[in-house]
């Protein structure tokens, strides 16, 4: 804010009258606050679900199916305990709703805890009443039951709104906590990251995380960005060249001039891209919004009306029908018609090892027509392997990977994994960045990288790529080269699957990656993908996306790496690979824990059949609801059959979304095995 526009403690007048509580924002407060918050809510949550059963069972003995044998004196202590078990879960659970109501009526916007803060108070009041006369019915366990089902969605919504405000936090903790400062004679001096400025100059030692977005003035390294542009092969930086700040410095030492931090640095300009990306509210969100606010209404309105009407008529009637269609209207079944079904579907899809974290997932994939995919951890496992040896003549492959595995025994290049350990190592290792390894093996000196530099050791001539796609590294020694080796990043198994069960379905598919290699076109190709785009930054995925949903599309977006955020954050539904990194699983609307791509094609299935059973529920809620309106407004309903008949009518909404917990098809991989046609009986003859 502009202090001199408009000064803090109107700011914070503002935020208290829209019923929110403003204080200095620091972080170990901030969380322990949300700590705080979420042991409140799992005691009232507890609270509710315990003395509710009790008092359940206490109103329950008072009913005349039960009453058998029951003295006047007994019905007396059973119904002063039921008020007694229920008093806390009124005055304690139910506060959040209460505050919420008088909240709204301050702002005028009419929300779920104006209605329901009625419907409860006016149930609790009716059953202190019968308490105290004896003569009319106990609504204690209805108004148990409004708490602990209430309660409940609101702590799953809290879980997710916490998990969506960390992701932020965790993207900032990615730079280091503290620099290497140089001072005018070039001595180090360790300092916090706080007390860096624009012009220090910081040492950069090998294995240790970029503190800033700068120039380098002096050293030769390989800096691992993958962390920004998704590429897996670090990228050779001398010189001249920009880095930024939270990247992975892998072979030397590089001396950084620093030039941006805080908001003007790139990962600070990534937090920018998902926090716009989260604020944008969905434009059927907001419909919902709007449609829930006339409802409300309309059933309030109604039940004033038809209060007056029947003072009119027949006053001591009056209340008790309008308790009835405050009731009969609570909107259980209503409510309950989307999230049951979404919970029960989350279970199956959890079996399938697709953990959803936003309840909109299943209903969101009904509506995709375009998918984006990310390359490199996502239609590929992430890392290299060696497939290929092609020795050049004196050597054979075993021998010439013996010695290339003696080299990069040495280095932490992410291209020495694929070489395994080798029995030996070789001696003064040295790396090249961008070029390739040096070192000497039993007085023999070996160079393994690039072909240009591996034949300048013996001054041979560069020999042909035997293949033009992956990547190929040649070893060489002071007679010529050796071998040829063949790296490449291997596609999962079952991305053609999922390719193909997506192009089935009508949908675009577009494969968008921070990789600037030939492979982002190769595996478009061999995948069947209809567009491939390589080297693109966040912002670029972002505005691509944008587009594409300017165009009225729906996207799915899957990915893996913190470059992937914006577009996770942004997309209509978002699906992160179990191994990718935290921040985009927290941005993410699900997270593929498996990593079985197999698994999104039975969670397609899956979307369908729950979209069939919200809609089943969603029209038995509204019949239930239609009905009972009017038989309620004409005194044809109790308000104990109302509640009998919510609950009935929130009972075989359950029943139904419990159906989307058997699944038709196999939850676990396939396993290709030998199978026996022998016959065999399938019980002894004797039986």
């Amino acid at each position: 804010w502009e202090d001199r526009d408009v000064p803090l403690w109107q700011l914070r007048a503002g935020l208290r009258r829209s019923g929110y509580a403003a204080r200095p924002y620091q972080p170990g407060q901030a969380a322990e606050q949300l700590a705080r918050e979420r042991r409140s809510a799992v005691r009232r949550l507890g609270v509710a679900g315990l003395l509710w059963y009790q008092a359940m069972m206490a109103a329950m003995a008072t009913w005349p199916e039960f009453n058998i044998d029951l003295s006047p004196e007994l019905h007396t202590i059973l119904r002063w305990v039921a008020l007694f078990l229920t008093t806390p879960i009124v005055f304690y659970s139910c506060a959040p709703f209460f505050k919420g109501a008088a909240r709204d009526l301050r702002t005028r916007h009419l929300t779920m805890d104006l209605s329901v803060s009625l419907a409860i108070a006016l149930a609790y009041c009716a059953g202190i009443w019968t308490a105290i006369t004896g003569h009319g019915e106990l609504y204690f366990d209805t108004v148990g039951m409004f708490a602990l089902f209430l309660l409940t969605g609101r702590y799953l919504e809290r879980r997710a709104r916490e998990r969506t405000a960390a992701a932020t936090a965790q993207l900032v903790n990615l730079l280091p906590a503290s620099c290497l400062r140089l001072d005018a004679n070039g001595q180090g001096e360790r300092i916090l990251l706080g007390e860096l400025q624009c012009g220090d100059r910081v040492q950069v030692l090998p294995g240790a995380v970029i503190p800033a977005d700068g120039l380098i003035v002096d050293g030769r390294s390989s800096v691992d960005e993958s962390l920004l542009t998704g590429e897996y092969l670090p990228l050779a930086r001398r010189v001249g060249d920009r880095v930024t700040g939270g990247t992975l410095n892998i072979e030397s030492t590089l001396t950084i001039e620093v030039q941006a931090l805080g908001q003007d640095s790139r990962l600070s300009a990534i937090v920018r891209l998902l926090e716009r990306a989260q604020s944008e509210k969905p434009r059927l969100a907001e419909i919902a919004d709007r449609a829930s606010q006339w409802f409300l209404l309309f059933t309030l309105v109604a039940a004033a009306v038809i209060g007056v009407v029947w003072w009119q008529l027949d006053a001591p009637r009056a209340f008790w029908i309008v308790l009835a269609m405050l009731v009969a209207t609570c909107p259980c079944a209503l409510s309950l018609a989307t999230p049951t079904a979404l919970t029960a579907a989350t279970g199956s899809l959890h079996k399938l090892g697709l953990l959803v974290t936003r309840g909109h997932v299943l209903e969101g994939l009904n509506q995709i027509d375009t998918v984006i995919f990310d390359k490199t951890g996502t239609l590929t496992e992430g890392r290299l392997a060696l497939r290929s040896i092609r020795p050049l003549g004196r050597l054979d492959a075993d021998q010439c990977l013996a010695l290339a595995a003696a080299l990069e025994n040495r280095s932490e290049h992410p291209i020495a994994r694929a070489f395994g350990r080798a029995a030996q190592a070789a001696e003064t290792v040295t790396a090249v960045p961008g070029l390739g390894l040096e070192g000497m093996l039993a007085s023999q000196r070996l160079r393994i990288g690039q072909a240009t530099f591996v034949c300048a050791l013996s001054g041979a001539e560069v020999p042909t790529v035997p293949e033009p796609h992956g990547q190929w590294l040649l070893l060489g020694d002071r007679q010529g080269p050796l071998a040829w080796f063949g790296l490449d990043d291997h596609l999962r198994d079952d991305a053609q699957d999922l390719v193909t069960a997506c192009k089935a379905r009508g949908w675009s598919t577009l494969l968008l990656s921070g990789d600037s290699s030939p492979m982002v076109a190769q595996v478009a190709a061999q995948l069947g993908i209809d567009q491939a785009v390589g080297g693109l930054r966040p912002d670029d995925k972002l505005a691509r996306l944008k587009t594409l949903q300017g165009e009225g599309r729906k996207v799915l977006m899957l990915g893996d790496g913190v470059n992937d955020v914006p577009v996770l954050a942004a997309a209509d539904i978002s699906i992160a690979m179990g191994s990718a990194t935290d921040l985009a699983k927290t941005s993410a609307d699900a997270v593929l824990l498996s990593n079985r791509l197999q698994a999104l094609v039975q969670a397609f299935d899956l979307a369908r059949r729950t979209r069939r059973n919200i809609i089943e529920n969603l029209l038995w809620a509204t019949l239930y609801n239609g009905l009972m309106l009017p038989f309620a407004a004409l005194g044809w309903i109790t308000p104990v059959w109302a509640a009998i008949g919510m609950s009935v009518s929130s009972l075989i909404v359950v029943l139904n979304a419990l159906r989307l917990t058997r699944l038709p098809f196999a939850a676990a991989p396939v396993v290709r095995e030998p199978v026996s046609l022998e016959r065999k009986p399938l019980c002894p003859p004797s039986t």
